[in-house]
């Protein structure tokens, strides 16, 4: 795999598709510099009369990189080389989103329900885009979410752009500097940078270990008098891991004892069958949300903020949505909600179908399990630390050579990262499948070339 290299901040990144757009007869010094980069693209060393008249047209450093995981140059000031460099995995996944199995987001791809498509399409058609929509969101999205949830009847709902803005909004309001939380390792991360820059500090409890979630014993022992507020991922990404009704019961428990507030984030429940904190400590849950999983919203940026009056309020001058979230993704997530028991049984189906075959193929290869299996979610972890692999040579490996794209163990765990690869397959079966015969494909291909 080739090694990504370092650069400054003022490069400029042009990928190789559009480079056959270039005239290199065009007059604009932009053009002009597509043109001399599909010259170096040609020559196999950077002639340094090119690199010349790059710098006379007193642009930003200029780094190349292909569409192709391959082939790519990078000016080197000091000799003129050429330097190869490896493109985004994100980058090259989107741009072959067509042709690759995404298994790296969480992101459903398996249909759910032709309402969507119908209700954003009448919302095009009724050109309901040309005004902002109400503050409080289209009449009856927030009564829905609140039925489906079985919130308290006191609790206020908030639409947000996904459930990590819910998130932002509540440690922005609620964190005071040199306030502790306690979150799990692995996790989902980018919760644990809110809570830094709002002051706070994450106390990441060490959960790669049986039984793979958060226990009463070890939040009562990560206990100090600076602890703020426990984050309560349930079920948890990505290990899959859900709570029983006993744990939830306890926890909020410990939480009243402490005097703690408490992050039910949600974002998995559809997958499960949760016993959510606010049925036993309502005043000290706030709740986050979305749409993005179960209803496959993800591209719409949609999710939710529930909690009680006292609680929202403190939250409300942190939300800078006063003109509410996408009138577009408001529909689509309605339309779905109102008839989610109709299309979440078969989906919960094909989720299950599609862990039989990961785990078949993952059982297949010496030196990998999964921790959690089934998965109350719709990812597994799969630990792959005996086998010497890295997980990010194995991402890419995936997904360059075999069109799947998975997500390295490195994302959500500082220190455990290295052991394991994050896989959903809320994907179609033939998504599955295909996971499935490049997996052990992938790890003896790896193997064998030492990485």
């Amino acid at each position: 795999m080739v090694r990504q290299q370092s650069i400054a901040k003022s490069s400029t990144i042009i990928p190789s598709f559009y480079l056959h757009e270039v005239n290199a007869e065009a007059k604009s010094q932009q053009t002009r510099a597509f043109a001399l980069m599909e010259h170096i693209q040609k020559n196999t060393i950077t002639r340094p009369s090119v690199i010349g008249n790059l710098k006379a047209m007193r642009l930003p450093r200029i780094r190349y990189i292909s569409k192709f995981h391959n082939a790519g140059c990078m000016t080197d000031k000091k000799n003129a080389k050429k330097v190869p460099v490896a493109p985004s995995a994100f980058d090259y996944a989107h741009q072959h989103s067509r042709d690759i199995v995404w298994m790296s987001q969480n992101t459903n791809q398996i249909p759910v329900s032709d309402v969507i498509d119908r209700a954003i399409l009448k919302a095009v058609k009724d050109r309901e885009y040309n005004l902002y929509p109400r503050s409080n969101g289209i009449f009856g999205l927030c009564e829905v979410v609140s039925k489906h949830l079985d919130l308290p009847k006191d609790y206020k709902v908030l639409l947000t752009n996904g459930a990590i803005e819910a998130t932002y909004i509540l440690t922005r309001a609620l964190i005071k500097k040199g306030d502790q939380v306690i979150c799990t390792d692995p996790s989902f991360m980018p919760i644990h940078h809110q809570i830094k820059i709002s002051g706070g500090k994450p106390v990441e409890i060490p959960v790669y270990r049986k039984p793979w979630k958060l226990t009463p014993e070890w939040i009562r022992d990560a206990i100090t008098p600076k602890t703020k507020m426990i984050l309560l991922i349930d079920p948890l990404n990505p290990l899959g891991t859900a709570y029983t009704r006993a744990e939830i019961k306890e926890i909020c428990e410990i939480a009243e004892e402490h005097d703690l507030l408490i992050i039910d984030d949600v974002t998995y429940r559809d997958f499960s069958d949760p016993h959510p904190t606010y049925k036993y400590a309502p005043d000290r849950t706030i709740v986050d949300y979305t749409f993005s999983k179960q209803c496959g919203l993800a591209g719409m940026r949609i999710g939710a903020l529930a909690a009680p009056p006292e609680l929202m309020e403190k939250m409300m001058p942190y939300n800078t949505n006063v003109l509410s979230v996408n009138i577009l993704a408001q529909r689509a997530a309605h339309a779905a909600m109102e008839c989610i028991d109709s299309w979440l049984p078969a989906l919960r189906k094909q989720l299950l179908e599609n862990q039989r075959i990961i785990k078949d193929s993952v059982d297949s290869v010496k030196g990998c399990f999964l921790p959690v299996y089934p998965s109350r979610t719709n990812m597994f972890a799969i630990d792959i630390g005996k086998t010497g692999v890295d997980p990010d040579d194995l991402q890419n490996t995936l997904l360059y050579d075999y069109g799947v794209f998975i997500r390295s163990g490195k994302y959500v765990s500082k220190t455990y990262g290295k052991d394991f690869i994050r896989v959903s397959f809320s994907v179609t079966e033939e998504g599955a499948e295909k996971f499935a015969d490049a997996f052990p494909k992938a790890i003896a291909k790896l193997r064998k070339s030492g990485k």
